[in-house]
């Protein structure tokens, strides 16, 4: 990456990558060995934000969950690169009837958890997967804020709640004197832009966090691999991206992201993901890959500077 531009998550004094590394790839599109050499590459080329969860990828046949940060434990383990990552893991959905939700004994035994399968005495970024409307937001970020004093966690993030609950949480944290949630991981990207928009990134911007959103290239149709029905067939996922993302709109916004990537010889991935990065709300969009070919195209992402006039056209072709 030029110049290892970094940016600071939040008030938490980490510093990331312009882009996250999604872990949920990690046993589940890619094998273990396959797994350790993007990990390698990642921090190679200076993208050394890795997020993952408990629950990756439990929704593989076989698979309890957990797989994901195994994974990045053993690599750990056999690379000693655990200071060359930034390493982010989330609790909170379930792994089982009784293993879900945010309740201070749930987070206490899910965080023991995480710590021995990553191989690792602290985890740099704890997050929130999902809100837990049952337990008080109080009680929660208590029990976060003792992991912090444990030296268990660095820091903590919220992903998946709303404005008002976030910004619900803030004001706890500030008045109870707990640890706050530097971060936030909601769902963005140029065709879901609404509830970010409209209500999370004022919240975001007014206390000053850091956001790392998900579903950064709309599972893959950003990347304007689906332009037509049958292009489905394209991937396991695909059916769903074409039924949810190829109207009208999204037609719009291929043919924009096209546009700007052939004025620069770029992909529109990389067109996509700049545009993401160079919103001032944004600290580092996720995404993931599974070849080293792909790691490469997102370092160029990192490096593709838009004009104020391409951001407005992009902004424009995505209009609700």
């Amino acid at each position: 990456m030029s110049q290892q531009k970094t940016r600071q998550l939040g008030d938490s004094g980490i510093q990331v990558p312009l882009l996250t590394f999604g872990g949920n790839v990690f046993g589940w599109t890619v094998d273990e060995k396959t797994s350790f050499s993007l990990l390698d590459a990642l921090v190679e080329k200076g993208l050394f934000f890795i997020d993952t969860a408990d629950v990756y990828s439990r929704w593989v046949p076989g698979n309890e969950g957990g797989e994901s940060e195994t994974i990045i434990g053993k690599w750990l383990k056999k690379s000693g690169k655990r200071d060359s990552i930034v390493l982010a893991t989330k609790v909170g959905m379930e792994l089982s009837p009784e293993k879900t939700g945010l309740k201070p004994v749930y987070i206490r035994q899910a965080v023991e958890d995480s710590l021995r399968r990553l191989q690792t005495d602290v985890i740099d970024l704890y997050q929130a997967h999902r809100d837990d409307e049952d337990t008080p937001l109080v009680e929660t970020l208590k029990a976060f804020d003792s992991l912090i004093k444990e030296g268990k966690v660095r820091a903590i993030g919220a992903s998946n709640y709303n404005a008002k609950r976030l910004q619900e949480a803030l004001d706890i944290s500030k008045k109870e004197g707990l640890a706050r949630y530097e971060t936030l991981q909601p769902e963005y990207n140029l065709y879901d832009r609404q509830e970010y928009e409209n209500g999370l990134e004022q919240v975001a911007v007014k206390n000053g966090l850091g956001v790392i959103n998900y579903y950064s290239l709309a599972s893959g149709f950003l990347s304007g691999k689906y332009k037509k029905p049958s292009d489905a067939s394209k991937s396991k996922r695909g059916q769903g991206i074409v039924e949810k993302y190829l109207n009208d709109r999204g037609k719009r916004i291929i043919e924009a992201l096209e546009d700007v990537a052939a004025s620069h010889d770029v992909s529109a991935t990389q067109v996509a993901l700049a545009w993401q990065i160079a919103r001032p709300s944004i600290t580092a969009p996720i995404v993931s890959a599974t070849s080293l070919e792909q790691i490469d195209e997102l370092v160029k992402a990192t490096e593709l500077q838009l004009s104020k006039q391409e951001i407005e056209e992009l902004a424009s072709a995505s209009k609700a």
